[in-house]
């Protein structure tokens, strides 16, 4: 086991009604917040009235932008910023999933920072100050309501780069999951994928002595994989949205990592099919990670043995560790389907004819400062380019 540090001071609140506590529970922090959201689903749905009346009644002024889409764009951080400016803001809230937070949080760097804020995240400036976030989670998925963590897409230069820092840890998350009742199934599985991802690019590794955190992965896997599929079958599931929801707070609160090298190369990977084609991130993973462990799982076939046999349920001679692998990711590739998931680029309208130009983007062989990826195997751009065709 390594070394680590582990601080996540994220308040959740978990449970029915918590949303209606929003001004309650903000009024300590904040005299005027920005409320930040993506489309109009928050009105439809009620939850917007419901946190303005919130506000409202407990003295809290508020600005609004909505808009926030997928793959949060720079250009509506930027607007973000200069209305927090303008309107004294001294908080923001985030009503929606990771999208929405991840905009959040590049605002509330972009207030204190002095220039373009895409600076942060391309050449990885550290941060001295940010406004306090807090989150009323729509969709379960990002892990972003107790991560330090961030991704935006910078739209005219087609990058999608991520930045953290224990400064963007919200201060307090909210999350009711009937406030998830509503979501199309396509985002119950493309938040499943992303969820189980969060999992895999800490579980992979080839760090040894990590019983405990090997169990809370393998743990968090199988609760993911399980409500999921009930959560499929029954959109109103307050349970098995209770234990997604709760999972994917532990999958990217850092906790499941400690003590033990990562990985993030699918994350990597599908951050170039987002910048460029605009795909919704879980769907990307979804069909990258299967290929990446084709390609990778000779570099520690134990891992990948235990792997399959822990999670997957594989069962067979330990004598064939090829077949007990091969299972275990044909059971995964199995998954995917039964939660309607893409299992092939072509899937998502991507072709060849821009798979080398995102492989040198994503090690930085594009840019003339080539670093691999990956920590259980090393990726370079060519490899790179073998797994976007291994899954094309």
């Amino acid at each position: 086991m390594l070394n680590f540090d582990f601080y996540a001071p994220a308040r959740i609140l978990f449970g029915k009604d918590e949303e209606k506590r929003a001004g309650e529970l903000l009024k300590p922090h904040a005299k005027k917040v920005l409320l930040h959201y993506g489309g109009g689903s928050i009105k439809k749905s009620g939850l917007y009235d419901a946190v303005a009346a919130s506000l409202k009644a407990n003295g809290v002024a508020f600005a609004e932008l909505g808009g926030v889409k997928p793959n949060p764009r720079l250009s509506l951080v930027h607007e973000g910023i200069a209305l927090c400016k303008k309107e004294n803001a001294d908080l923001i809230l985030a009503v929606g999933g990771g999208s929405v937070i991840d905009s959040a949080k590049a605002i509330a760097m972009g207030v204190y920072y002095d220039g373009d804020i895409w600076d942060v995240y391309e050449e990885g400036k550290s941060i001295e100050k940010a406004l306090p976030v807090a989150v009323i989670l729509t969709i379960p998925a990002a892990g972003s309501e107790s991560s330090g963590d961030t991704v935006i897409t910078n739209e005219e230069k087609q990058l999608k780069y991520g930045y953290g820092s224990p400064r963007l840890r919200p201060l307090l998350s909210i999350m009711n999951p009937e406030l998830f009742f509503t979501l199309p199934e396509n985002q119950l599985a493309n938040g499943a994928a992303d969820m189980m991802s969060h999992v895999f690019e800490r579980y992979f590794t080839s760090t040894t002595h990590t019983d405990l955190t090997d169990g809370l992965c393998e743990a968090v896997l199988k609760t993911l994989m399980k409500n999921a599929l009930l959560a499929k079958k029954d959109m109103k599931d307050y349970d098995a949205w209770s234990e997604l929801g709760f999972a994917g707070t532990v999958a990217h609160n850092g906790l499941v990592g400690m003590g033990r090298r990562q990985d993030w190369a699918c994350h990597n990977m599908e951050h170039e099919l987002s910048a460029v084609y605009d795909v919704a991130h879980g769907a990307g993973l979804a069909v990258l990670t299967p290929g990446w462990m084709q390609y990778v799982y000779k570099d520690n076939m134990g891992m990948f043995v235990q792997f399959a046999v822990n999670v997957m349920g594989v069962e067979g001679s330990y004598r064939d560790s090829e077949a007990i692998i091969q299972e275990g990711v044909a059971r995964l590739r199995d998954f995917f389907n039964k939660m309607g998931l893409p299992a092939t680029l072509s899937e998502l309208g991507i072709g060849e004819d821009r798979l080398e130009e995102m492989a040198k983007k994503a090690t930085g062989e594009a840019f003339g400062r080539e670093s691999p990826i990956g920590g259980l195997k090393k990726l370079y751009w060519q490899d790179v380019l073998n797994i976007y065709r291994l899954v094309k």
